[in-house]
């Protein structure tokens, strides 16, 4: 029997614990798929001890990028060995990543490098920053939604990922909430839920 699971990506500072409400929500909702919620490989270095993917201490537009690459070793141990805890086998059964943030960040970055065979991918709160070319996929799916009134991390940013997502060749669904911050509203999360029953009732 295909197995399916979602794998859900922290933003900086924070730990999987935080995202274990959303997993449960989902899993209400899905019974058939497993939902992980994990931590970051590095503790973050402004304190507090929550994780990180990459450091944004001192980061900068032109040096993200940079970042995000040289985060991408850690970042697939990290899911490689979530995906053999749970007896995970990515040549006959489904994965999706479900990003916030950082976590966003990264999981955009492993659609549009296509490291994993993925099922589709949910941005939160992201942004596309990884280094072009990408490598393109137009059965692939991918969801952005994100708060107008974030002050962390624009909504224009998922604008722009949307555009150059399409220009590459990938299937783009986007929803932006008006009045919404940087955090995951209980509407952001029922539209994800809707994205992840489309994606794995497809497969």
């Amino acid at each position: 029997m295909t197995k399916k699971a979602v794998i859900l990506l922290h933003g900086v500072g924070s730990n999987g614990r935080d995202l274990q409400p959303l997993a449960q929500f989902w899993q209400q909702q899905h019974p058939d798929v497993t939902f992980i919620s994990t931590n970051a490989p590095f503790p973050f270095d402004q304190g507090n001890g929550g994780y990180q993917w990459f450091s944004v201490t001192g980061v900068t537009e032109q040096s993200r990028s940079a970042r995000i690459v040289a985060a991408r070793a850690d970042f697939d141990r990290t899911i490689n060995d979530l995906l053999a805890e749970h007896d995970f086998n990515l040549q006959t059964d489904k994965l999706m990543l479900a990003g916030f943030s950082q976590g966003a960040i990264m999981a955009l970055d492993a659609l549009v490098t296509q490291r994993f065979p993925l099922a589709g991918v949910v941005s939160f709160s992201g942004r596309l920053a990884s280094p072009e070319p990408f490598v393109s996929n137009d059965e692939l799916k991918v969801m952005l939604i994100h708060g107008k009134s974030d002050a962390v991390i624009p909504w224009s940013e998922s604008e722009k990922a949307v555009a150059k997502l399409e220009e590459a060749g990938f299937v783009v669904q986007s929803y932006y909430e008006a009045g919404a911050g940087h955090t995951i509203t209980p509407t952001g999360a029922n539209k994800a839920s809707a994205f992840i029953g489309e994606i794995f009732n497809r497969v």
